[in-house]
């Protein structure tokens, strides 16, 4: 046995480290300050994708709604923050803005632009509200199998077009 191991490592080929280093690229050390190094990191991060899974993974309803979940708390708590601030500066300024000058606004908004105002605060605001039920489904242990994970899915974005809907045009 060890003569059959002997012979096997003489067969293997040995490397030629002549043709190996030909092959091989030379570097080269360059003496630079440290914003000339930033300057070529901000380079080098230029050519590299963002985001290569959104390129390679075709789109699934568990990541597409995970995306939307997040965003719609985002735009939700950015438009409730920014009425909130505009109440809170008109106090401290001594302007004109209250809830009477807020709903004349909007009631002197053309049909069309009040029913766009409307769905784009009830469509997000539906969709968000019955993505947290799913996932407070989810939290007690229900629905977390792939089959159940789509179902949910499609309850919610049946929910956010019923409701949605609902507030748009009947309230």
């Amino acid at each position: 046995m060890l003569f059959l191991a002997r012979q096997s490592i003489r067969s293997v080929p040995r490397l030629n480290l002549a043709r190996v280093a030909v092959g091989m690229r030379q570097l080269t050390t360059v003496k630079t300050t440290s914003q000339e190094e930033q300057n070529i990191l901000v380079a080098q991060r230029k050519n590299r994708p963002s985001s290569p899974h959104l390129q390679i993974y075709q789109p699934q309803l568990t990541w597409i709604l995970s995306s939307f979940h997040r965003i719609t708390g985002v735009g939700l708590a950015a438009g409730f923050y920014a009425v909130t601030c505009t109440f809170a500066l008109s106090s401290l300024t001594g302007l004109q803005f209250d809830t009477a000058t807020l709903v004349s606004l909007v009631a002197g908004l053309p049909v069309a632009a009040k029913v766009a105002l409307k769905a784009a605060a009830s469509f997000p605001f539906a969709f968000h509200v019955a993505n947290g039920f799913r996932h407070l489904v989810w939290d007690f242990g229900h629905e977390l199998t792939i089959k159940g994970v789509y179902r949910t899915g499609y309850v919610v974005l049946g929910f956010t077009a019923l409701i949605g809907t609902y507030l748009t045009f009947f309230l």
